[in-house]
């Protein structure tokens, strides 16, 4: 089974209680309206007429996090947003404005204060997906790697595609050149419950690797689907730490 990161503190099961149902219960309307609200703006956002020149200059406030060209950190703290499918850049910054994807620095960018409306939301999206996928990689050791492609193969493949390109008419995300450590974080994400919105199907297929399975995906994405794939490690570009533990 897919392994739960260890912890000196035994945790107990959550005791349910009438209360909790009924708090629960009362939240039911106010996220059906998120839910509402995320599709009509999204719609809104592929609809709109995007102006990358405009998103440019939007995506300044970007920066300081995911890097001038959108390549974001080699340690995977920040992922590679370069190149990414229009559709799915869309998808993710209406996600962390209505709630459904959580990440305090996103929920705060994605807000009305930084993108006003459904058009600064197609215009930065627009540049971003139009950038250059370089920079330094966030890779593995390798060791893991011709395993992870053929698991890749098995269980991925048909849905992001044999180079991992996804699919941009549909939002499904380019996973190939993403960083290791992203990919590994985001795997996990996945099982737990942390990305809500990603169909269930990715937290099946993934539950039942072990810690070398998923290690080994990651690898083998993080070291496709560059413009010059042959080509030597540049200097200083290392393997990202072996992670024994994300949270």
């Amino acid at each position: 089974m897919f392994p739960k990161p260890q912890s000196s503190v035994d945790w107990q099961r959550p005791r349910v209680t009438g209360r909790s149902i009924l708090w629960l219960a009362s939240l039911l309307p106010i996220l059906a309206a998120a839910a509402g609200n995320a599709k009509t703006e999204l719609n809104s956002v592929l609809g709109a007429k995007a102006n990358a020149d405009h998103g440019e200059k939007l995506f300044s406030q970007c920066v300081a996090c995911h890097g001038e060209d959108g390549n974001g950190k080699s340690d995977g703290s920040v992922p590679r947003i370069a190149g990414q499918h229009f559709r799915v850049l869309a998808k993710q910054l209406v996600d962390f404005r209505f709630g459904k994807r959580w990440d305090f620095r996103m929920e705060n960018m994605a807000d009305k204060h930084h993108l006003v409306g459904s058009q600064d939301i197609a215009d930065v999206a627009a540049y971003v997906s139009g950038l250059m996928r370089l920079g330094n990689r966030g890779i593995g050791s390798g060791e893991f790697a011709e395993q992870g492609s053929r698991i890749y193969a098995e269980k991925c493949q048909a849905c992001h595609g044999p180079g991992a390109k996804g699919d941009a008419a549909h939002g499904v995300p380019r996973l190939a050149g993403q960083h290791y450590a992203y990919l590994m974080r985001q795997m996990y994400d996945a099982v737990d419950g942390r990305r809500p919105s990603l169909p269930q199907l990715h937290s099946k297929r993934i539950a039942p690797l072990d810690f070398e399975q998923v290690r080994a995906v990651a690898d083998y994405l993080s070291r496709i689907g560059w413009p010059d794939e042959d080509r030597p490690a540049t200097p200083g570009e290392k393997p990202s730490p072996v992670l024994s533990r994300l949270d």
